[in-house]
């Protein structure tokens, strides 16, 4: 929620970075720096220090990130006050910045944080670059960075861009999930079903544990026990078997049970025509995904896991090099990252190896299938008296999503017929619906 209290206390940051930039703009010929301490820069913290992943930042941190924040929240905030330093327009290439596609206004860049906060002082324009290495906490917390500069132009001419989360919670007062793109190829899932709701093997199950155990205890494991300097971070599941078998709804039910959210990745969308654009798309995931502990979900993996191909061209050199770089970022990811297929052995050795759990989704067996029949059905539908679930379990072989196709297709036509009875037939030929699907009927 945006308070009255917030509001004053951006309007204080941005009239704060207003005359900042007003009087780094009319000293400019001076050649002169701005002595920050003669700011009252902290009191601008008030609106955004709450928001940021640290509990203490700098003058120079504070003043990059409220020019950062500048455009989204005025969007001709920068326009205006350079045109009342030179009304009769000019180039300004000591100002950096760059016009948007769709956005017309002028958008910081790293060139206007060293303009403003070092001028001409290149002791001090060295020291702010520091600021955008790897190493600081902007990008360790993935708040803010500079985009990709044209090919051979200044690092520091890409633009300023912010977190979208961290945007949010200023402008929105809460957090949105990020939105599927070809830029961010992975999409947010959830599930309303329970652990009672999943049918598996108990040797399945017992595996499953194990992957919880880790997302409960692995601070204590990697913290409490100092064990980060011998164990490699992060969690690596395999899960195979044939399609609906429960691979999905389990990593769902490892997010919900836990309070982590799950990211399902459409590889599709990953890997690209374009040599290193499959690179650029895996980066903005998993850049994104780093400190927030979400669960990585790579459905169908054997797009990218699979095995790699012997070189014989460029496409297959770069192809190789493409999975070379996933799993460089499977491996050094601190969360939990589940591949699924549906056979084990499309996916490439040099994975499987790294992985801490290889689990088997098999086909449901007679007693697992009865549990999912027993499980399927609303409580407001009568079974009619001639059907025998346990005969059904046992005479026709479905998997739980096939059972909840029947499900669904029984609910409708029960609906259709006004009625609150299920009959039979109406299984039968839901049954035989699934079949035919699945080539088994013709």
């Amino acid at each position: 929620m945006i308070t009255t209290e917030i509001n004053t206390s951006l309007e204080y940051a941005l009239t704060g970075l207003k005359t900042l930039l007003l009087s780094s703009l009319k000293s400019f010929e001076t050649n002169e720096r701005l002595e920050l301490e003669s700011w009252d820069i902290t009191s601008w913290s008030a609106s955004l220090l709450p928001h940021l992943p640290v509990k203490k930042i700098s003058d120079e941190e504070l003043v990059i990130i409220t020019l950062a924040l500048a455009p989204h929240i005025r969007p001709h905030y920068f326009d205006r006050l350079i045109q009342s330093v030179y009304p009769n327009g000019g180039g300004f290439p000591h100002l950096g910045g760059i016009r948007g596609k769709g956005h017309r206004g002028f958008l910081p860049s790293g060139e206007t944080a060293l303009f403003l906060l070092a001028g001409e002082n290149l002791e001090y324009r060295f020291r702010i670059q520091q600021l955008f290495s790897p190493e600081h906490w902007f990008a360790k917390k993935q708040v803010i960075r500079l985009a990709e500069p044209e090919r051979n132009e200044p690092a520091m001419s890409g633009q300023l861009i912010l977190d979208q989360e961290f945007i949010d919670k200023i402008t929105l007062g809460r957090i949105t999930s990020p939105s599927f793109s070809t830029e961010f190829p992975a999409a947010k899932i959830t599930t309303e079903q329970h652990w009672n709701d999943l049918i598996l093997p108990s040797s399945t199950s017992l595996q499953i544990q194990d992957i919880l155990i880790w997302l409960k205890y692995k601070h204590a494991l990697f913290e409490g026990l100092e064990m980060r300097k011998k164990l490699k971070p992060g969690y690596r599941a395999l899960f195979h078997g044939p399609p609906g078998t429960g691979k999905t709804l389990t990593a769902n039910l490892l997010g919900k049970h836990t309070n982590r959210d799950v990211y399902r990745v459409d590889l599709s969308s990953v890997v690209s025509k374009y040599i290193g654009e499959t690179e650029k798309n895996l980066a903005n995931l998993f850049n994104k995904a780093e400190n927030k502990d979400w669960i990585l979900f790579f459905d169908e993996a054997d797009a990218l896991f699979g095995r790699r191909t012997q070189v014989q061209n460029s496409h297959d050199r770069y192809a190789n090099q493409e999975v070379a770089y996933l799993l460089q970022r499977v491996e050094t990811y601190k969360g939990l990252i589940i591949l699924a297929s549906n056979f084990r052995s499309n996916i490439d050795e040099a994975f499987v190896r790294r992985f801490q759990s290889i689990i088997h989704f098999p086909m449901p067996r007679t007693q697992e299938r009865l549990s999912l029949w027993q499980n399927a059905f609303p409580n407001k539908l009568i079974l009619d008296k001639d059907i025998d679930l346990k005969q059904l379990a046992q005479k026709f072989e479905l998997t739980g999503a096939d059972i909840m196709n029947v499900v669904q297709y029984v609910c409708l036509n029960v609906l259709a017929k006004e009625s609150h009875v299920i009959s039979y037939k109406d299984i039968t030929e839901g049954i035989k619906r699934e079949f035919v699907k699945s080539g088994k009927f013709s």
